[in-house]
């Protein structure tokens, strides 16, 4: 199976809304939550701003995305790799 097959689309991803969040911060490199608190934040000051900037924020990564696809990247063996997500964790093995 390719890791094409295991991309999820950021909306459909279980631990997001729409994936705003998630899509800035898988193209700058940086942990979601760090615009997440903001946001929660701001819709406790001003909830009609707040959504509406989250929306046109959605916006721009839906354009991002559909005008600079991610590049595939071909490994020797054939199958496409893909970067792991900022904020994804990795199981470590536990020592026995």
């Amino acid at each position: 199976m390719s890791a094409q097959e295991n991309y999820v689309a950021l909306p459909l991803r279980s631990h997001t809304i729409l994936g705003v969040c998630e899509g800035i911060g898988e193209d700058f490199g940086f942990n979601p939550v760090l615009l997440r608190i903001p946001f929660a934040a701001s819709v406790l000051i001003s909830p009609t701003m707040a959504i509406a900037a989250y929306l046109v924020l959605g916006l721009v990564v839906l354009a991002s995305r559909m005008l600079f696809p991610k590049a595939k990247v071909h490994s020797e063996a054939g199958e496409m790799q893909l970067a792991e997500p900022a904020n994804e964790q990795r199981e470590m093995a536990k020592a026995a």
